[in-house]
């Protein structure tokens, strides 16, 4: 995978899991992979320097992390954040997060995770009807607006077909799947003649889309590119301004030790070729179903 540059395109993985606190987790990415471990919160911690790049773990709950979300101030201070970590740790996720490295090193996350399910991580997907998740934030290969609207006609048209493998069958699991974009807006953007301006692209995602809970979250992407638009429409949610797709469909098996996140990195390689064809002109994406 390269850029529109010549250069490697990357990813970053987050992971959510159930289990080992966040210290015994960081504790065995560095004896397996080297590294040192740099705590920043009772509740997050880093390992700078393991053969897969820095990594972080953290319990996956903003308020107990107060030095890095310091609007989130409810009046606990550090030591209250810290106290309420430990009591909600049973229940609240907690999540491997890799820096961006080169799609042709994913394979090695896989590692990582063996690392933390030796300390006890496990997870079936779902925990109280909420997604355990696999989340990729992929490097676009340009940013340049046809390209994000052949990235999201690509998605279109395999998203049925990837919601189904990652429900798997069950009922629970695609309860848990974040929700499907309105049929209405499916329509729009897979119309032939549907190539807009990034403005336009923008103010329809977000007319349709007011939220972070989408399987391709476009938010990130559009607010690293226009982020006044993208705050005026959306001024309180939570959102990263990155010049990635976050693509958050998939769930997590920590508790599965077969368990590989190359599976669903493969289903995201459908919405490149189709994304490809796209970029170098063919305006007609319904021939690719």
């Amino acid at each position: 995978m390269l850029a529109a540059d010549g250069s490697a395109r990357r990813v970053g993985v987050e992971v959510e899991f159930l289990g080992p606190s966040v210290s015994a987790a960081a504790a065995a990415l560095a004896r397996d992979l080297g590294g040192v471990v740099e705590p920043e919160d009772p509740h997050a911690v880093k390992v700078r320097g393991t053969r897969l790049g820095n990594l972080s773990i953290e319990l996956d709950l903003r308020h107990i992390h107060p030095a890095r979300h310091p609007d989130l101030d409810v009046g606990l201070g550090r030591r209250g954040a810290a106290f309420l970590g430990t009591l909600v740790s049973p229940f609240v996720p907690r999540e491997l997060i890799t820096a961006p490295i080169p799609a042709a090193q994913l394979g090695d996350v896989d590692k990582a995770l063996a690392s933390v399910r030796s300390v006890g991580a496990r997870g079936r997907g779902v925990i109280f009807q909420n997604s355990l998740s696999l989340h990729f934030n992929i490097d676009p290969p340009s940013l340049d607006v046809r390209t994000l609207t052949a990235f999201l006609k690509g998605f279109l048209l395999v998203s049925d077909d990837l919601r189904r493998q990652t429900a798997r069958g069950s009922l629970r699991l695609a309860l848990a799947l974040p929700p499907d974009y309105p049929e209405s807006y499916k329509e729009r953007v897979l119309a032939r003649d549907y190539w807009p301006g990034l403005p336009d692209l923008t103010a329809d995602y977000l007319a349709a889309n007011p939220t972070r809970q989408r399987a391709l979250d476009l938010l990130p992407v559009l607010a690293h590119l226009n982020e006044a638009q993208v705050r005026q429409a959306l001024p309180r949610e939570k959102i990263g301004p990155r010049p990635v797709f976050h693509y958050r469909l998939p769930h997590a098996y920590l508790s599965d030790p077969d368990w590989s996140i190359l599976p669903d990195w493969y289903g995201w390689l459908k919405v490149e070729r189709i994304a490809a064809e796209l970029v170098r002109g063919e305006d007609n994406p319904r021939e690719f179903v």
